[in-house]
């Protein structure tokens, strides 16, 4: 039983929400713990001087009078009754920008942290997102979310972010503490949910490559091991010599399969179709892909974040997309909602989702910042296909290891997720989906391995 998954003790419905990947504790208390605490620490020192950065952003905040207008009326448009009456911790509100920037100044030297609270103990994969969450999916925070300029921003602070998290100081939250990533909650986590996936029983060191005699089994920073590689013979390669069987690109949990997907779709309705143009951003080889196959599953805070070869055969297009970071979309309140969504509201009143960004997933692989490389497949059976690595909430940086022209080994590394959430994409022309047999069952609890088979071509 994972604890970040709340499956170690009784959650009320009221306090439970279903978050994909994990990146969120799934008792919602742990998470007003956390954000409790920093804004309780912001509220008693008093406004600090912002970083240069969070400064910038406040400039860019108070010197444009579209975003200024966006982020004073985001906050004023969250609901003010249960369970939105509060922030995104049902506990301490975000009252305004101001108050957003100084708590912000106050989290961004920290790196992912677990949080022993009273209810449990869960982490939080994504600050960021927790202190954005709600107001993000206002009308106004929709549309500061969507705007080039903000994303731009945005981009800058994450990138800081990023500075921290591969520097030494960020290793500090991997200690053997109860609350540490290699304490006893934190490593039973890792393991176990590493080892449902291929029903193993491996310890750290023979799943990840690492060094278990040295101070945080090696790792030099959060980021060094967030992107930790596995042990070869701990994920391998399925059917190596056959290539009409295609591997997995990510250790992922499935989320959908989508045969006859439109080249151009509206994404950003109730159901989240697929757009093909949209998510290939509008790449000339978009079109070979109208009316194909879209596989999407997402990954776990608690696994692995390398991305690698579905198939062997020859990069022909690899580059990364910048696009939105905490975009989600608005969907009007009705009977049909998820039930774990508050519906007191009257018909047609814009919701804000309790999943968030992660009930998102389709949504994001039009608009996210992403990862796009093409394959062309040496087996004619399946063609050119595409990888999309989708960058959510915190990801900042969706780095690519391959080059275009390079030839690549079913199961080889072709880049990885750094800092934060995140999903991925295979796509499939329309002739080649209708062929490929014993995709793993969508809604399945348990990782599908990397490297290992997702279907292949019925023969």
């Amino acid at each position: 039983m994972v604890y970040q998954h709340g499956n170690h003790h009784h959650i009320p419905d009221e306090h439970r929400v279903y978050k994909p990947g994990a990146w969120l504790p799934a008792d919602h208390r742990i998470l007003k713990h956390w954000l409790g605490h920093h804004v309780k620490h912001v509220d008693k020192v008093g406004e600090q001087e912002l970083i240069p950065v969070l400064k910038e952003f406040q400039d860019l905040i108070e010197n444009n009078t579209r975003i200024h207008m966006y982020f004073c009326s985001m906050w004023d448009e969250v609901p003010h009754k249960p369970p939105y009456n509060k922030d995104v911790t049902g506990q301490s509100q975000i009252r305004d920008y101001k108050h957003m920037l100084q708590v912000l100044n106050h989290v961004f030297g920290r790196a992912p942290e677990w949080t022993d609270a009273a209810a449990g103990v869960g982490m939080v994969g994504v600050p960021l997102c927790a202190i954005f969450d709600y107001a993000s999916a206002t009308p106004s925070g929709h549309a500061a979310f969507l705007d080039p300029d903000v994303n731009r921003m945005l981009k800058k602070i994450l990138n800081e972010w990023g500075k921290y998290l591969t520097s030494p100081d960020s290793a500090s939250v991997l200690g053997n503490h109860r609350a540490g990533w290699f304490g006893e909650v934190g490593y039973k986590d890792l393991m176990e949910v590493a080892n449902a996936a291929a029903g193993t029983s491996y310890k750290f060191e023979e799943m990840y490559q690492c060094d278990p005699s040295a101070e945080y089994y090696g790792f030099k920073s959060w980021d060094d091991f967030f992107t930790r590689r596995f042990v070869p013979s701990a994920r391998p390669v399925a059917s190596p010599e056959d290539n009409l069987v295609v591997a997995n690109a990510c250790e992922s949990k499935p989320f959908a399969l989508s045969h006859d997907v439109r080249l151009r779709d509206k994404f950003w309705v109730k159901g989240q179709p697929y757009s093909v143009l949209d998510m290939l951003a509008h790449d000339p080889l978009s079109a070979h892909f109208a009316g194909g196959t879209v596989y999407q599953a997402f990954l776990s805070a608690l696994s692995y974040h390398r991305w690698h070869a579905p198939v062997s055969g020859t990069i022909k297009r690899a580059y990364v997309e910048d696009g939105t970071y905490f975009s989600e979309p608005l969907f009007p309140a009705s009977a049909s909602d998820d039930p774990s969504v508050d519906r007191t509201g009257k018909e047609g009143q814009y919701k804000i989702m309790q999943k968030g960004l992660t009930a998102s997933l389709g949504y994001l692989t039009a608009l996210a910042t992403r990862a796009i490389i093409f394959i062309e497949a040496e087996a004619k059976e399946i063609g050119l296909m595409a990888f999309i690595g989708v960058g959510m909430d915190e990801v900042s940086s969706c780095e690519i290891t391959v080059k275009e022209g390079q030839r690549v080994e079913k199961g080889d590394e072709l880049g990885m997720f750094h800092f934060g959430g995140s999903t991925h994409c295979l796509v499939f022309h329309k002739d080649v989906g209708k062929k490929l047999q014993g995709f793993p069952e969508v809604g399945r609890e348990e990782n599908v391995p990397v490297r290992a088979r997702l279907c292949a071509v019925e023969k």
